[in-house]
């Protein structure tokens, strides 16, 4: 990776280590502090029953909103949530007659691999790539990709690897893309706090833990995550069994420990990581999103704008929203994506 390039990554990873520290003494509540006023969000909607298909590797898992002739939209979620995320959106873009499509991603619900030899990879690329055979089995050209946490990341790398394919997208979180070799940076004690799952992860009982305790995990994540959103049990509960997919806790650990160069990925997938490792810009029209109380880490606005070339506009979600975004605020969420579709 060139100097130019490292420095780039740099002042990046450094405004994310500020905003951390700002959100910590001031902001979203620092890990831990689990007495923040909540706000009320819940829904009993729920998708019609799921649809299966084979795409590249997998059989995928997706819920399917909207005529069939609509302008496709691609929701994608993070991690450790599902497509319930998506449950009060989808219905509002189906009503502006737009095709939306909601998939498990790997190692999520009803998703599975189609061939037990397949490794269990969760590196940045092959979830992206996920993305476009599962476009290709739908025989979808071209579409809107939007989401959160992974989601957000997958669609940035899916605008630049694949342009052609984007015909805009929305991200929650902004500039997500990265690489190992950039992650060796080593962050200020307060943002690496916040990275305190990531570290757990790369150890044997990390592992471990996680697959002990997977339940109780991931509702504390969400909870940090997510200061101000009263979600209740059901709510919760709802997304939990999508992780009791048999190939969750692999996934979820290789992707964590791939990020910091704990983890090998494959090597057909090098070719796509050097073109990332670049931190490319995304050049199809663009606008991001944040929650003004999102407890995970996350970069101020300013440390990612120039990543982005094409038509592009910032967003922040008022009212105590957190990480969850999408199921948050879904208006607000549904009218990024009707918005971006204009430009």
């Amino acid at each position: 990776m060139s100097e130019e390039i490292n420095e780039s990554r740099r002042k990046l990873l450094g405004a994310t280590a500020l905003g951390i520290v700002a959100a910590q003494l001031g902001g979203a509540p620092a890990f831990g502090q689990a007495n923040a006023p909540r706000r009320g969000s819940t829904s009993n909607g729920s998708f019609a029953p799921l649809k299966q298909i084979n795409a590249g590797l997998l059989n995928v898992g997706y819920a399917e909103h909207g005529p069939s002739g609509g302008t496709p939209v691609l929701l994608l979620h993070g991690w450790p949530y599902d497509i319930q995320s998506y449950v009060d959106v989808a219905p509002l873009l189906a009503a502006k007659r737009y095709r939306v499509i909601v998939p498990y991603l790997r190692g999520y619900g009803t998703t599975s691999f189609l061939s037990s030899a397949s490794m269990r990879n969760a590196q940045q690329s092959a979830v992206a790539l996920d993305m476009i055979d599962l476009m290709d089995a739908l025989k979808i050209q071209k579409a809107i990709v939007a989401g959160f946490d992974w989601g957000a990341r997958t669609a940035a790398i899916m605008a630049v690897l694949w342009p052609e394919r984007c015909k805009a997208i929305v991200s929650v979180g902004g500039y997500l893309i990265g690489s190992p070799a950039a992650n060796q940076v080593p962050y200020p004690p307060a943002p690496t706090l916040a990275f305190w799952y990531q570290y757990y992860f790369a150890t044997e009982i990390g592992q471990a833990g996680y697959r002990k305790y997977l339940h109780d995990f991931a509702k504390l994540i969400w909870q940090t995550a997510s200061p101000k959103w009263n979600f209740d049990d059901a709510t919760f509960e709802r997304s939990a069994a999508s992780l009791n997919n048999p190939d969750h806790v692999a996934i979820t650990i290789h992707n964590y420990r791939w990020r910091i160069g704990q983890a090998d990925g494959e090597r057909k997938y090098d070719d796509l990581e050097k073109r990332l490792a670049t931190v490319p810009v995304v050049a199809v029209p663009t606008i991001t999103m944040e929650g003004d109380a999102n407890g995970a880490i996350h970069a101020p606005s300013t440390a990612y704008r120039a990543k982005f070339s094409g038509d592009y506009e910032y967003r922040l979600i008022s009212g105590g929203v957190g990480h969850n975004l999408p199921q948050e605020a879904p208006e607000a969420f549904a009218k990024a994506i009707i918005d971006v579709d204009r430009v």
